[in-house]
C-alpha cells in the first residue's frame, strides 16, 4: 500500500504524469498498469508516460508530460519560456509548445516547435512549477529572430521592471553568443540601445560607459555633444572631455554598416580630427568583456599616470582580454 500511494505522490510533482519506468521503480508491475490503463484509470501519453484519465489538465501539465516523455532532455524556450516567465504582451502558455534540445537529436510532435542548440549551460537553466525552462535572458535571446522590435521591447522593459534579468547579464550573454549564427541579435542589441522609439534615456553603451569611468574615479564627460555638422549632417559625440578634448564614440553592434555609412563615419571622425578633437571608439565587445581595456585607453588619453592605477583593474577581466 505504501508503494502505491508514492507514486500518486510522485506524479503530482510530475504535473499529473510518470514514466512507466518509475512505476517499475516504485514497485507496480507492469500487469498493473495494464490493469489500470484497461479500466480506464490511467491514458497513455506518449511512449512512456503515463496520465490519471480522471484528471482535467492544464496547458502547463499537457507541457510538462511532453518534457517528461521524451528524450533527450528538453527545457520550454521561446515563446512558450516568454509565456511561463509572464512577459509582457506574450500569450498564455498554450500549444504549440515550443522546446528546446541538444543538437543532433531529432524530435517532432504536431503540438510542438523543437529548437535545437548546441550551447546550453547551466546558467541558462531555471525551473519553474518543476518544469525546465529557459531563463530569462536566454529567453529573450532566443525570441529576439520571432519578434518585431515592439515586442521585444516590451518584453525587455517589462522583465526589468520585475527584476528578471539586468541589462549587463543580458549584454555579457549576447557577447558570448553572438558569433552563433543568431540572427535576430541586431534587432535585440538595437532595443537594448536604446534606438527603439519606445525606449527613452541614454544607450545601454553609454550608461555601461559612464558606470565603469565613474567607478574608476575618472572625470564625467558630456554626453551627446554637438559638434557643428559636415555635408549639412549634425556631428553628435557620446562622449566628450572637453578638458582634454577627448571625444569617445561608443560602436553598437550597428557599427557593421554599408560602405556609403562607414564613408559618412569616416568624414565624421576626419571633420573631428581637423578639429584638434582626439577620438577613442569602443565597441559593445570592449564594453561587456573587457572594460578594463577601455579604462587603460581613456587613462592614457587624459592622465598616462592613471594607468598604473589599481581600480583600472576590472575584477575577472584582464587588461588585455579583449585581444
Amino acid at each position: 500500500m505504501a508503494i502505491r500511494t508514492g507514486l500518486p505522490a510522485l506524479a503530482e510533482g510530475q504535473h499529473g504524469a510518470f514514466l512507466r519506468d518509475q512505476a517499475r521503480r516504485s514497485g507496480v508491475p507492469d500487469r498493473v498498469l495494464r490493469g489500470w490503463i484497461s479500466s480506464g484509470l490511467l491514458d497513455p501519453f506518449g511512449a512512456r508516460t503515463l496520465r490519471s484519465a480522471l484528471t482535467e489538465f492544464t496547458p502547463q501539465d499537457l507541457a510538462a508530460a511532453h518534457l517528461l516523455d521524451i528524450r533527450p532532455p528538453a527545457w520550454l524556450s521561446h515563446l512558450t519560456a516568454g509565456g511561463m516567465h509572464g512577459f509582457d504582451e506574450f500569450p498564455a502558455v498554450e500549444t504549440p509548445f515550443h522546446i528546446l534540445i541538444p543538437r543532433g537529436h531529432y524530435v517532432t510532435r504536431s503540438d510542438l516547435r523543437v529548437h535545437t542548440t548546441q550551447d546550453m549551460p547551466l546558467a541558462d537553466r531555471v525551473f519553474i512549477d518543476s518544469m525546465p525552462v529557459t531563463n530569462p535572458v536566454r529567453t529573450l535571446i532566443d525570441c529576439s529572430p520571432i519578434l518585431d522590435s515592439r515586442r521585444l521591447t516590451a518584453a525587455l522593459d517589462g522583465a526589468l521592471r520585475d527584476r528578471l534579468l539586468t541589462e549587463d547579464r543580458l549584454m555579457h550573454r549576447i557577447a558570448e553568443l553572438r558569433g552563433s549564427g543568431r540572427y535576430g541579435i541586431p534587432r535585440l542589441l538595437a532595443v537594448i540601445e536604446g534606438s527603439e522609439p519606445s525606449r527613452g534615456g541614454h544607450s545601454w553603451l553609454e550608461r555601461k560607459y559612464l558606470e565603469i569611468t565613474a567607478a574608476a574615479g575618472f572625470p564625467r564627460p558630456e554626453v551627446q555633444r554637438h559638434f557643428g555638422r559636415v555635408d549639412g549632417r549634425l556631428i553628435r559625440v557620446d562622449c566628450y572631455y572637453p578638458d582634454f578634448r577627448l571625444v569617445v564614440e561608443l560602436l553598437g553592434y550597428r557599427w557593421h554598416r554599408s560602405k556609403a555609412q562607414m564613408n559618412r563615419d569616416m568624414e565624421r571622425v576626419n571633420k573631428l580630427i581637423t578639429k584638434g578633437e582626439r577620438v577613442l571608439q569602443f565597441t559593445y565587445d570592449h564594453l561587456t568583456l573587457a572594460p578594463a581595456v577601455v579604462l587603460q585607453s581613456v587613462a592614457a588619453a587624459i592622465d598616462p599616470g592613471l594607468c598604473q592605477e589599481p581600480q583600472l583593474i576590472v575584477p575577472g577581466q584582464s587588461p588585455t582580454a579583449f585581444t
